[in-house]
């Protein structure tokens, strides 16, 4: 097994775990027992439990990554773009604790260190990015603008949503709420 994939497990099973338990109740052993990896290796990766917090940008991107090899070549780029944000908010409401997230996004908002969902290598950001570029290419989204400034508006605009289901304490689909907004959000880009 190579070292990437002992990592991807650990991060994978841990955010299980987090889901299913709660953070406070997952232990370190256990996410090492179910994760079929040993005591070395978590450690290898990973000094505290705390710093599996970080790790939900390597869920999301190996998540992107997936969707990615999903899309078809033949989507508009408004549609691919609606299709990243409609299945990573589904993915956000059905596999990660509202409440994780909720101390995920106030930690960043606080943190003076490496704010892990802004890192701009991420595969999020550059697939975002991708998609926009290849948008303007095709005449579907407005050239007055460069890639970069248009992925970075996606970004804060899938955010806000998240922050907003936060705030409502997922008393409804952030799935749906994403599917109704989004598309009014973004639709100043498009070219006409």
């Amino acid at each position: 097994m190579s070292g990437k994939s002992v990592k991807s497990k650990i991060i994978a099973t841990a955010w299980e775990l987090f889901y299913e338990k709660g953070y406070t109740e997952t232990t370190v052993d256990e996410i090492i027992e179910q994760s079929g990896t040993s005591k070395g290796s978590f450690y290898y990766y990973f000094h505290t439990k705390d710093e599996l917090l970080n790790s939900l940008s390597e869920v999301f991107d190996e998540f992107y990554a997936e969707l990615d090899a999903q899309m078809d070549d033949d989507m508009s780029s408004f549609d691919k773009l609606l299709f990243l944000d409609y299945e990573a908010h589904k993915l956000v409401e059905e596999k990660i604790n509202i409440d994780i997230l909720s101390s995920l996004y106030s930690t960043q908002l606080v943190s003076t260190g490496n704010r892990h969902l802004l890192d701009y290598t991420r595969t999020y950001y550059t697939l975002i990015t991708r998609i926009i570029s290849e948008g303007q290419r095709r005449s579907e989204i407005i050239t007055d603008m460069q890639p970069h400034e248009i992925t970075n508006y996606y970004a804060m605009c899938e955010r806000a949503l998240v922050t907003e289901w936060c705030l409502n304490k997922g008393t409804y689909s952030l799935a749906d709420f994403s599917k109704k907004y989004m598309p009014i959000m973004l639709e100043h880009f498009r070219a006409m």
